[in-house]
């Protein structure tokens, strides 16, 4: 039997190893605890993040209209008969004098055929007529003609010569009918709209094709008619086309209607394209911005923004820390689709570019080289093992 001094002593040990292995155990847990954080630290390359700084912003009325060639041709039918053929389809690109549409000529050109043979006749009969009156007067000259008989012969060459006029007319006349048979691009362009097919019965003044100069395309746009005093010839415009994503077009303002339409009470202009870019498709909408004015903001690139209801936030990333930032913005720039910034970030803050879903406020966040993050935003822990 041990002695009660012996066991109080064994205790005492027994005590004390359990007291290092729990103290063992709570730095292992410690030290994985901190290796999991670790773990979860986001990874941010110099590309993911947007540093804000200032930019020229300019603003001015909004301009809503849409892109039209300014060089046209609707091709109408000059005479009536009917289509033989259409050599040209939508889209089809056409060069001038190429033949678009022909008609059938079989009785214009039998209609040429008669004038050609009165013509001839009329100059045989005039041929006639002239010989004779020079007759008359060398008859007359030698007084074995009457002055009656010189008249007449005189009165006949005039006839002769009204008739072979007048049946030249007719020639020249059937012909420009038979050439009214073919219809021809007036300008190189492009077929924008077909509106007949071969053995259609085409009346005078029938829309046959649409011709258009892709390499005129402008704005033909319309402002509120109160915004009128701050527009003017020359000043330069942003606008987006649907259709081309987000894809800013520039241009210049060429013209400024000086009547504004009595219902609508908004004023036409004509916006020509500066950027060598103009769509090559009529009728698209845009809308954009006229830049009267100018001034120095904060600016965010719309990408870093994350809406949520009519709140806007951005992640900022500072300190090895993400933190959700609520802005208070102001207008966006047509140019360059930048809002202006203010109030919640200021000039050299930096910020995620394109943010996802599962950003944590107060996240670590660590900024390495491009070469060692496989993307932005990926926590640690997803890219460690690939």
């Amino acid at each position: 039997m041990l002695r009660p001094g012996l066991l109080l002593v064994m205790i005492a040990l027994m005590l004390s190893a359990c007291s290092k292995g729990d103290k063992a155990a709570e730095d292992k847990n410690a030290s994985a605890s901190a290796s999991a954080q670790a773990a979860k630290a986001l990874q941010v390359t110099p590309e993911d993040l947007y540093t804000v700084k200032t930019s020229a912003q300019t603003s001015g009325p909004v301009v809503t209209g849409t892109i039209q060639p300014e060089r046209k041709a609707d091709l109408r039918a000059e005479i009536s008969s009917v289509v033989l053929q259409v050599l040209k389809e939508n889209g089809d690109p056409v060069k001038r004098g190429d033949l678009l549409v022909r008609l059938d000529d079989t009785a214009i050109r039998d209609s040429l055929r008669s004038a050609e043979e009165a013509e001839r006749a009329s100059g045989q009969s005039f041929d006639q007529a002239e010989r004779q009156l020079q007759r008359y007067k060398t008859l007359r000259a030698s007084g074995m003609a009457s002055a009656q008989q010189l008249e007449d012969a005189e009165v006949r060459r005039n006839n002769a010569q009204s008739d072979l006029v007048a049946a030249k007319a007719r020639t020249v006349q059937a012909r420009q009918q038979l050439q009214r048979t073919e219809i021809r691009a007036p300008f190189d362009g492009v077929v924008s709209e077909r509106k007949v097919s071969a053995g259609d019965t085409a009346a005078i003044g029938k829309e046959m094709l649409k011709v258009i100069d892709p390499a005129s395309m402008r704005l033909e746009g319309l402002i509120s008619a109160d915004r009128v005093a701050q527009v003017k010839a020359g000043q330069d415009v942003s606008f987006r086309i649907n259709g081309y994503g987000g894809q800013t077009f520039t241009g210049k303002v060429k013209r400024v209607d000086t009547s504004a339409n009595a219902t609508t009470r908004q004023l036409a202009v004509l916006i020509g394209f500066t950027d060598g870019q103009a769509p090559g498709i009529a009728g698209l909408y845009a809308e954009g911005t006229i830049a009267s004015s100018s001034r120095e903001v904060l600016a965010i690139e719309s990408s870093a923004l994350v809406r949520e209801g009519d709140k806007t936030f951005a992640w900022q990333m500072k300190s090895g820390l993400l933190k959700k930032v609520q802005l208070q913005l102001g207008e966006r720039d047509q140019r360059t689709g930048d809002y202006a910034i203010v109030s919640g970030l200021a000039v050299g803050d930096q910020v995620i570019r394109t943010p996802i879903s599962t950003l944590k406020d107060g996240q670590a966040a660590t900024l390495v080289p491009s070469a060692k993050a496989n993307t932005a935003a990926v926590p640690a822990s997803a890219t460690a093992g690939k």
